[in-house]
């Protein structure tokens, strides 16, 4: 398994937007092939995703996937890039 991590700074927008276009999130992420789970944190100073996938490709298409919506559905907002890590899951219960 892989998981990626985005960390977003300070940023509400992001964090409401994702929540309100739950759904969409949950259709865009889940039909990326090896899908295994999502989380959305909400953090004192924005918020972190991480999305876990059976593999790295999966897990590096989702950080495609959510830049290409974060352009398409918040272009106007001042969301500053995210931190990305990517690894795989040395322990998973």
């Amino acid at each position: 398994m892989h998981a990626t991590m985005r960390t977003y700074s300070a940023t509400d927008e992001l964090t409401d937007a994702l929540l309100e276009h739950e759904s969409e999130i949950r259709q865009l992420l889940g039909g990326i092939e090896g899908f295994r789970a999502y989380y959305l944190v909400r953090t004192d100073t924005g918020a972190t995703t991480i999305s876990v996938f059976d593999d790295q490709a999966g897990a590096e298409e989702s950080t495609r996937v959510a830049a290409a919506w974060v352009a398409d559905h918040l272009g106007a907002a001042t969301i500053a890039a995210p931190q990305v890590t990517t690894g795989e899951v040395a322990l998973s219960f």
